[in-house]
């Protein structure tokens, strides 16, 4: 005994310190890209030609990005001529309305809209997700097992991930929707009691991801569901969807933390 208490001693405290402290980064991460004002060079479509999801239009001759759809891969970074676009470590991704994904050069970021009072009463201290892989490809579903772990500890906020979706309070939905995978999916919503919430995790179940238009996906949980919070990334990384779901919750600080990339 007294050698597993003196272990555990030595182990220590290997939980990070989010949301109150930086997270550490990978040097690899592609985070919030950042859109140049200056328009594009000779009506250039480069970075919309090479996108594979069609997720940069460009519009008065500036790209727009839609962070829904978009993989964060790089490639519009790495092909733009004038690098009118960069990818940051910005980790805050997740918004409340499809349209707030849509970003411009000159649009700011939105703050993710928390829950009304009333479910934010019931929800606050304790939410209980099921989460439905929809035709995932795994990636996404990995990084929120992730969460489960010591290194982020999701049950210190109180949200647990459930068997059932009778003891849930709402979805966590990951892939793009396939058509095996609808009936399962409406009847796990149908089976959560009022009030739920609906939260989409990745390209996939946003917008349908690489999958988008495939006569055998949905293009996403928003085709069927209403969605509350849309979490983007292919597949995002634990600190995004951790940060969405503390906002939602209104559980942030105040003071916000960025991100900091180092390599590892």
């Amino acid at each position: 005994m007294f050698k597993a208490l003196l272990a555990r001693a030595k182990f220590g405290n290997r939980t990070i310190g989010f949301p109150d402290e930086s997270p550490i980064l990978p040097e690899r991460f592609q985070g919030r890209p950042l859109i140049s004002p200056e328009p594009c060079a000779d009506n250039c479509t480069a970075c919309v030609d090479i996108c594979p999801t069609s997720a940069i239009k460009a519009i008065d001759n500036h790209p727009v990005i839609d962070l829904g759809r978009c993989l964060f891969c790089g490639a519009c970074e790495n092909v733009c001529p004038s690098k009118l676009i960069r990818y940051t470590g910005d980790f805050s991704l997740a918004a409340t309305t499809r349209e707030n994904l849509v970003i411009y050069h000159d649009s700011e970021k939105a703050r993710i809209q928390k829950l009304n009072d009333e479910i934010l009463r019931l929800f606050k201290r304790s939410l209980r997700l099921r989460q439905v892989s929809a035709g995932g490809c795994n990636g996404c579903e990995v990084e929120v097992n992730v969460l489960g772990t010591i290194v982020y500890d999701l049950g210190r906020f109180g949200i647990q991930f459930v068997a059932s979706p009778r003891h849930a309070d709402g979805l966590l939905i990951t892939g793009p929707v396939t058509e095996n995978m609808k009936l399962a999916l409406q009847k796990t919503y149908d089976a959560v009691p009022d009030p739920k919430i609906v939260i989409a995790v990745g390209a996939c179940a946003i917008a349908g991801g690489p999958y988008v238009d495939h006569p055998q996906v949905h293009n996403g949980a928003e085709s069927m569901l209403p969605v509350d919070l849309y979490i983007p990334g292919c597949p995002p990384h634990p600190i995004t969807i951790l940060d969405g779901l503390l906002q939602l919750l209104g559980r942030m600080p105040e003071k916000r933390v960025t991100g900091e990339k180092h390599e590892i």
